[in-house]
């Protein structure tokens, strides 16, 4: 499995070299690309430089165990055991940075939280899921801009599309698209009955304007006032925007700005990541035919997760994860869950590449 490390040595030099080079540095996107593949390999060239080290020091234990001095044989014995610890905690380690990297997985992402079944209560637990995910952002340092925002009357979200902007965005939220299903006694349940709602969530990696190439003739724009909940407006220019993209009738609303430019511009941003995200996965059902790499199948309808309020339970269906803190995680603390995903994923991806080996 590791021999190709020292070639990953070299390419990381190699790359090193190009981005000191003035004709790359003037390049935008090609920058951007090596400075990426720098972060990926770095690591890798770190943890193997390591793994190299404790395999000369258990090499040189070795030798010292043949050695007459009693006291250098015994310093060897003790030493060895925790080389050789060292030594599979590294290999482990370099398995992992050694699969096969998402090329989206550094990227910033589109949030999509839709309500489903449950009428108002479902809305109200959009708001809840936008609120969640808000605070584990906010706990990882990323920023986070709504680009749009349907409310209801009752403090709920018929749909919520966010920008979230920060380091490894993707590869921490991807695995939560899906169906998210919330059981639990709404406020105007007079007789305490258990109601089942849900809602929708998509994530979408930010596309960049070199990863789709959109005919403006493809665009089709309306421009419409802006409301508020239950109709009322909020302005009575014609600010809001909606995008149609006529060859994929990919529809996008955007109404949060004053300005319509800057309405059109957010619009944009989300149809672009909407469109990417449908390249990609007609990319990969081409690719394989079977997703058995996934976590789930990825499609959204899929129900993912369940929210039991009575029983303060949160429980991921894809991995048989049940955990007992449903409060907390409701408050952002879904770090647990979403690091038990990648963990399968990646057990997944080990497997896979075992028996392809």
């Amino acid at each position: 499995m590791f021999h190709n490390l020292e070639n990953v040595v070299d390419r990381f030099r190699e790359v090193e070299g190009l981005l000191s080079d003035p004709s790359v540095m003037s390049n935008q996107s090609r920058y951007r690309e090596l400075t990426r593949e720098h972060s990926d390999l770095s690591e890798v060239v770190r943890v193997y430089g390591l793994y190299k080290q404790v395999l000369s020091e258990i090499a040189g234990n070795r030798e010292l165990l043949l050695d007459p001095d009693p006291d250098m044989k015994a310093m060897a014995r003790e030493e060895l055991p925790l080389l050789e610890a060292q030594q599979e905690e590294l290999e482990a380690n370099l398995r992992l940075l050694l699969l096969p990297k998402d090329p989206n997985d550094e990227r910033n992402s589109i949030l999509e939280i839709r309500a489903g079944t449950g009428g108002d209560e479902a809305a109200l637990f959009a708001a809840d899921l936008f609120r969640m995910y808000s605070r584990y952002a906010d706990a990882q340092g990323w920023k986070i801009e709504i680009l749009s925002l349907s409310e209801t009357d009752g403090g709920g979200f018929k749909e919520v599309i966010a920008l979230i902007n920060g380091n490894h965005v993707y590869s921490r939220l991807k695995f939560e698209s899906g169906t998210h299903r919330v059981q639990r006694v709404p406020a105007t349940e007079t007789q305490g009955r258990i109601h089942t709602s849900a809602c929708t969530v998509a994530v979408l990696p930010e596309a960049e304007d070199v990863d789709v190439d959109i005919n403006p003739a493809d665009i089709r724009l309306d421009l419409f006032r802006a409301s508020g909940a239950g109709g009322q407006h909020i302005n009575k220019t014609e600010s809001a925007v909606r995008l149609t993209h006529i060859p994929t009738g990919l529809v996008v609303s955007c109404q949060d700005e004053k300005s319509q430019h800057k309405n059109k511009a957010k619009a944009m941003k989300v149809l672009q990541s909407r469109l990417y995200d449908k390249m990609l996965a007609e990319q990969q059902s081409v690719m394989a035919a079977d997703r058995k790499s996934q976590v789930g199948s990825g499609d959204r309808s899929e129900r993912i997760r369940t929210y039991n309020f009575p029983q303060g339970r949160c429980t991921d269906h894809r991995i048989n994860l049940t955990l007992y803190r449903l409060d907390a995680i409701m408050q952002g603390d879904v770090g647990e869950v979403i690091d038990a995903l990648i963990t399968d994923h990646q057990a997944a991806l080990l497997s896979q590449q075992e028996r392809s080996a």
